[in-house]
């Protein structure tokens, strides 16, 4: 059995820095996902249920950000 070391220091609403083991990083969190300086993840699910996956930073990272954030906005549009 290992342990892990981690903390975060919340900045704002989503903004965070990111204090672990291998050393410190910032990212920023909704309700979709995060995308940090290490990569991004992407979150979705129902109450009771969800999925989670990771993503490594590495060439095409780009296109998935600006998808997490378009959906991030389309959501905030429509509920406005």
């Amino acid at each position: 059995m290992s342990f892990k070391f981690y903390k975060r220091i919340k900045l704002s609403k989503g903004l965070g820095i990111n204090i672990s083991k291998s050393g410190i990083s910032t990212s920023y969190r909704n309700k979709f996902g995060s995308i940090g300086s290490k990569g991004y993840s992407l979150k979705t699910g129902i109450p009771g249920l969800s999925y989670r996956k990771s993503f490594a930073k590495r060439k095409g990272c780009l296109l998935w950000v600006l998808i997490l954030i378009g959906i991030e906005i389309s959501v905030i549009v429509v509920i406005s």
